[in-house]
């Protein structure tokens, strides 16, 4: 299995923290956030890819070469927020043309209070490409995500990005497992009017193409969306494995 780190972003909403930093290398308990994800996958990944902005790709490339993983830094060739090419795109460029195998795809700036290993491992049971999915029963959350519906046997019936009238409460985080057949179809579903910015975009197509399942999160995913949330974890995580 290889993994898709999505550390391109371009984090606005917390400058001046990330206006010369990227979010992703954030401390939360004494370490970068992209951290705690990959120690966690490192004995079930082959090889972890990030996707970075050229702005920050320098930076990803140092803490690359820290790591005792295999880490391959991609530079998406975007220099601005107004020019990124969005996380659709981002997760092609890091795929390749023709995939083989499976994938994890991840958003790099969320911290999980729980191991992403069961996901894995159900996704490789169930034989098919599946999403994480959490019970969420705020209206306006709900309006600011992906919402799925699924049948007795966990597969899903409906999904659907940021929808006004939400018509389940089961939201879906950016983390993904793809199966590598399923993955070589992002040109097909772009070509189909696919969106390109939100990484859930291509999931919800392809959910409407093939069996996909989704997999219920054990615990908690902390979502650094702005100073105050990132505020937030670093307070909870203080001490936790250092300072920060």
């Amino acid at each position: 299995m290889r993994v898709i780190l999505l550390a391109a972003g371009y984090a606005t909403r917390l400058y001046p923290l990330t206006e010369n930093f990227p979010k992703p290398l954030l401390p939360v308990g004494g370490r970068p956030i992209l951290d705690w994800l990959v120690e966690d996958l490192r004995e079930e990944a082959e090889e972890f890819r990030l996707v970075s902005n050229h702005k920050f790709a320098e930076d990803f490339r140092r803490w690359a070469a820290e790591r005792p993983e295999r880490i391959t830094v991609l530079d998406d060739g975007t220099v601005s927020n107004e020019t990124r090419l969005g996380a659709v795109r981002d997760i092609q460029l890091a795929a390749g043309k023709a995939p083989v195998g499976d994938w994890l795809v991840l958003a790099g700036d969320n911290v999980l209070d729980f191991s992403l290993v069961p996901f894995v491992r159900f996704a490789r049971e169930k034989g098919a490409s599946c999403v994480m999915c959490h019970e969420e029963n705020r209206p306006e959350a709900l309006r600011r995500t992906a919402v799925i519906t699924v049948d007795g046997g966990g597969r899903i019936t409906g999904y659907e990005e940021k929808p006004e009238e939400p018509k389940g409460n089961l939201a879906v985080p950016p983390f993904y497992y793809y199966r590598g057949a399923d993955l070589r179809r992002i040109g097909e579903a772009l070509r189909e009017g696919c969106g390109a910015d939100a990484p859930g975009s291509f999931a919800a197509w392809l959910s409407r193409k093939t069996a996909m399942y989704a997999w219920r999160m054990p615990g908690s995913r902390h979502d650094i969306g702005d100073l105050a949330s990132y505020e937030a974890i670093r307070d909870r995580y203080r001490g936790f494995g250092g300072a920060g």
